[in-house]
C-alpha cells in the first residue's frame, strides 16, 4: 500500500515588535504545522518572542527560528554585503536567543529557517550557505534546516549531514534556475488565492513547479511556505489547509531522516 503524501505547512511569525503589530499569528497558528519565528533582527523583540513561542505551543505547532539580516526598516528583504564569519555569527547570535525563550517555555526547537534577502543569498552562494549550515550544526545538529528546493543552502546542510526540508513558495514565482522571482520584478507574486494553491497542489503530488517563463521545473516539495501578513493571509491558511486534507495530503511537520 503505498503511504499518503506528507508536507509541512510553514508560516512566517512573530513580526510584530515595540508598538507594531504585524500579521495575524494567533488565527493562523491552527492551520499551519511549523512556524519561524522572527528573532529581533529583521523583526521581532524578546517579549514577542516569547508570546509567540507559547502561542505554539498551546497549538502544537513546530517551532523554528527565523534569523534574518540586521535590517529593521527594510525588514531583511534588502541584501547587505555580509561575509560568511559574520553570517555565521547572525545565525548562532539569533538560534541562541529563540533557543533561550523555546527551553524557558519547556518546548523543544524543531528548525532554522533564514529569513528574506539572508535567505534568498544562501541560495544562490554556496560560502553564505555553508556558513549559516555550520552554525545551525555547532549549536544543535538535530534541528532541520529548511531552504529553498534545490538551493546551495539544501547542499549544504546534506554535506554536513544535517536534516532538511526542501521548501517551496505558494506566492511566489519561479525563474528556470528554481530560484524565487525578485520581489523588485513584476510578477514576483501570486495575488490569486486559487492560482497559489494550483500551484501547491502541483508542486506537492507532481512534484513540478511552471516557471515564469512558461516551462516546467522539477521540484521537491517537503514544507510550503504561506505569509501571515496579507490582507487575505488567514482566509488562505484556512483554504489551503483545506484543499491539500481533501487532496490526500497529511500535514505534519518536516522531521526528514539525515542523509547517509
Amino acid at each position: 500500500m503505498t503511504p499518503p503524501l506528507q508536507v509541512d505547512l510553514n508560516c512566517d511569525m512573530g513580526e510584530s515588535y515595540g508598538a507594531y503589530q504585524l500579521g495575524h499569528d494567533a488565527a493562523i497558528l491552527p492551520f499551519v504545522t511549523s512556524a519561524n519565528i522572527a528573532c529581533g533582527f529583521h523583526a521581532g523583540d524578546p517579549a514577542v518572542m516569547k508570546k509567540t513561542v507559547r502561542l505554539c505551543l498551546q497549538h502544537n505547532v513546530a517551532i523554528g527560528a527565523h534569523p534574518g539580516l540586521p535590517d529593521l526598516v527594510g525588514f531583511g528583504r534588502r541584501e547587505m554585503a555580509v561575509s560568511p564569519e559574520e553570517a555565521f555569527d547572525m545565525v548562532v547570535y539569533q538560534l541562541g536567543a529563540l533557543a533561550g525563550f523555546v527551553a524557558s517555555e519547556g518546548g523543544t526547537l524543531h528548525h532554522l529557517k533564514p529569513h528574506g534577502a539572508l535567505y534568498n543569498m544562501a541560495a544562490v552562494n554556496a560560502a553564505l550557505a555553508e556558513a549559516i549550515a555550520e552554525a545551525l550544526h555547532r549549536v544543535n545538529p538535530e534541528l532541520v534546516l529548511y531552504g529553498l528546493a534545490g538551493s546551495e543552502l539544501i547542499r549544504a546542510g546534506q554535506k554536513l549531514g544535517l536534516r532538511t526540508a526542501q521548501e517551496v513558495f505558494a506566492d511566489r514565482t519561479y525563474q528556470p534556475n528554481g530560484t524565487l522571482t525578485s520581489r523588485r520584478l513584476p510578477q514576483a507574486l501570486i495575488t490569486d488565492p486559487n492560482e497559489a494553491i494550483r500551484q501547491v497542489v502541483r508542486m506537492v503530488k507532481e512534484g513540478k513547479v511552471r516557471t515564469l517563463p512558461g516551462e516546467d521545473l522539477a521540484i521537491q516539495a517537503d514544507t510550503v511556505c504561506i505569509h501571515g501578513d496579507g490582507a487575505h493571509a488567514l482566509a488562505f491558511a484556512q483554504q489551503i489547509n483545506q484543499v491539500l486534507a481533501d487532496e490526500g495530503v497529511v500535514l505534519e511537520a518536516a522531521l526528514l531522516t539525515k542523509p547517509v
